[in-house]
């Protein structure tokens, strides 16, 4: 084995576990969670008032026709007993693949509270009118940027991209910032629900729900 990279942190002493970092942490309450949409909410809750920004924020993995995967960091929206929703291009590279497979998987970590949430199911697309609704909410100028942006196409330079905004500013001055046809909002609908939450020496409580028709069945797993 190589010589310990210095940018990566040592693996944790029976003294760091004990020290911790002096912060209280609110009840992760798995023992008693039969719901995970509502476990979920209280963990983001949590994590909106601990964590530094984008609480939100989510990795997103999908794959290619070949099964090659691609994973990105998007922001969740919208959750309900639905699934989970973000909004992009519909015609990027993502929502291809999204649209390709059927299905993908999402997963927050939040370091603050030393947790993870992990899902994945299939994807469905939000309706007409819940992209519009949130497409109305959005600032101004990330409306433009929307029609503007040809996401994940190629861009010879920021010249381009400033002036196809300006174009689209020219284009919509003095009246409202319609949603573009191409854009709009993809639900995931958990199969499976992983909560994860931190524990020292690795003995990390792991707790997962599944979907069955009768409706949420939940179990522990090893960490």
């Amino acid at each position: 084995m190589s010589a310990h990279n210095p940018l990566i942190p040592p693996t944790p002493a029976a003294v760091d576990y004990a020290a911790g970092d002096g912060r209280e942490r609110p009840a992760a309450g798995l023992d008693t969670a039969v719901d995970p949409v509502v476990l979920f909410a209280d963990w983001l809750a949590a994590a909106r008032a601990s964590e530094l920004n984008d609480c939100n924020a989510m990795s997103l993995a999908t794959v290619d026709g070949d099964g090659m995967p691609d994973v990105r960091v998007v922001l969740l929206k919208d959750f309900d007993a639905r699934g989970f929703t973000f909004f992009t291009n519909y015609d990027s590279a993502k929502s291809a693949q999204l649209t390709g497979s059927g299905k993908a998987a999402l997963g927050f970590h939040w370091k603050s509270l030393r947790r993870q949430v992990r899902a994945r199911g299939r994807v469905e697309r939000a309706s007409d009118a819940e992209s519009d609704a949130y497409f109305a909410t959005r600032a101004r100028e990330s409306q433009i940027g929307a029609w503007a942006s040809r996401q994940s196409r190629p861009l010879s330079g920021t010249d381009e991209l400033v002036a196809a905004v300006a174009d689209v500013a020219a284009r919509f001055e003095g009246q409202p910032v319609p949603r573009p046809p191409f854009w709009g909002g993809w639900r995931l609908v958990p199969q499976t629900v992983e909560f994860w939450n931190d524990g020292a020496f690795r003995l990390h409580e792991r707790l997962v729900f599944s979907a069955t028709p009768d409706g949420w069945s939940r179990g522990r797993l090893y960490p």
